[in-house]
């Protein structure tokens, strides 16, 4: 296997599918920057960011270029994919700037169901026999991108590039609607409003409040566990006020758990039950509303059948022939 991964295979000329979809959001969301230049935090920081991740995209493909192999093929799609922690928080340095959208989504949520699902799930359920397994299965969103990618690379290498390509350009589409969408959840939206509203069925718009006030709150406040605060560290590292409609951790497992059912039905079997984990620990944590979870469900099959077309279409071609 090492050996293979490393032998010479034929060139392939040009940008990889998942390089050109990441160029083209890396391009729009420059031209936004400038757009609304005056009213960021660090537009010309966030620029040349933009610069130095494109000119690394170029250097791979050079390197690529000089060792063409499995391994620098490899090296090339996983960094594009590495960089979605990056592009992440960066989506709330636009939403900043808009007025918070929570108490839309949360007085939709008490018209739907008649309560906040976020709320009862965690107060009723508080037992750490029931956190625990929750809070492993939102954790475990990393590696089971992680693993779905090893399985494709490893036993079909030769769909690697489809797979990289879709999931990229699945968060992009996530992180565009979070730009326009300034929505930051439960846990974010709640503890300003303080209980007592939320008690009593009141959501009062916030406006800015979080550009002014972008520190992460914590995770609600039942028994702790290791996980609980492997979730909590997580967030503390990575979190911020946006993007929670429509929820992409349960967007992104349900294409990951697409492709791993056509790629191995045990691979699906096995990841199954910590995909299922996952979709109720979104509501549990408080990280999303329940309409945010329903909508990445539902979102997450028209963006697979969408992605594929254009992977198909435009970008599709052997790694290697």
């Amino acid at each position: 296997m090492a050996l293979d991964l490393f032998k010479k295979t034929e060139t392939r000329k040009g940008l990889f599918a998942v390089e050109k979809v990441s160029l083209i959001y890396n391009l729009l969301t420059a031209v936004l920057i400038l757009f609304l230049f005056r009213r960021m935090d660090h537009p010309a920081g966030m620029l040349l960011e933009r610069v130095v991740i494109a000119v690394v995209t170029l250097l791979l493909m050079r390197l690529y270029r000089l060792r063409p192999c499995k391994m620098t093929a490899f090296v090339r799609m996983a960094v594009q994919m590495g960089l979605l922690a990056y592009w992440y928080p960066d989506t709330f340095e636009f939403n900043r700037v808009l007025p918070n959208l929570d108490h839309v989504f949360a007085s939709s949520e008490q018209w739907l169901f008649g309560c906040q699902p976020a709320l009862l799930f965690s107060h009723v359920l508080p037992q750490m026999w029931v956190s625990e397994p929750l809070n492993m299965g939102y954790f475990f969103y990393y590696p089971l991108i992680f693993g779905v990618a090893m399985f494709y690379f490893i036993f079909r290498y030769e769909l690697f590039e489809k797979l990289s390509f879709v999931l990229v350009a699945c968060f992009f589409v996530y992180y565009l609607i979070y730009i326009c969408i300034p929505c930051a959840g439960p846990q974010f939206y709640f503890p300003v409003i303080g209980q007592a509203n939320v008690d009593a069925g009141v959501f009062p718009s916030i406006g800015d409040y979080f550009d002014k006030n972008p520190q992460v709150l914590l995770a609600p406040e039942y028994d702790r566990g290791f996980f609980y605060n492997l979730v909590k560290g997580s967030q503390q590292v990575g979190e911020r006020p946006t993007a929670a409609f429509p929820s992409s951790h349960v967007g992104i497992s349900t294409i990951l758990m697409v492709m791993a059912w056509r790629g191995s039905r045990r691979l699906f079997a096995a990841l199954f039950p910590f995909y299922l984990l996952l979709c109720g620990a979104t509501v549990y944590i408080q990280a999303h509303y329940l309409i945010d979870s329903i909508a990445g469900f539902l979102s997450a099959f028209a963006l697979y059948i969408l992605v594929t077309k254009m992977f198909k279409r435009w970008f599709a071609g052997p790694l290697f022939k």
